[in-house]
């Protein structure tokens, strides 16, 4: 299978992945980095899950 023929999530990823290795970080803060990120989002989720169908928005 293709990268072009992956799910968003996993070309998201694998972009991701890319960005973080092109500069160079220790793993150790792209593992924190990446813990205040995924509580970013899900945050973001939670309050996007509480609000009504109708009066959603995209973050």
């Amino acid at each position: 299978m293709s990268l072009q023929q992956a799910e968003p999530h996993v070309i998201l990823a694998v972009d991701l992945i890319e960005l973080l290795e092109l500069h160079q970080q220790p793993p150790e803060r792209v593992l924190a980095a990446l813990e205040l990120v995924k509580r970013d989002y899900q945050r973001k989720l939670a309050r996007q899950q509480a609000m009504p169908t109708t009066s959603r928005t995209t973050e």
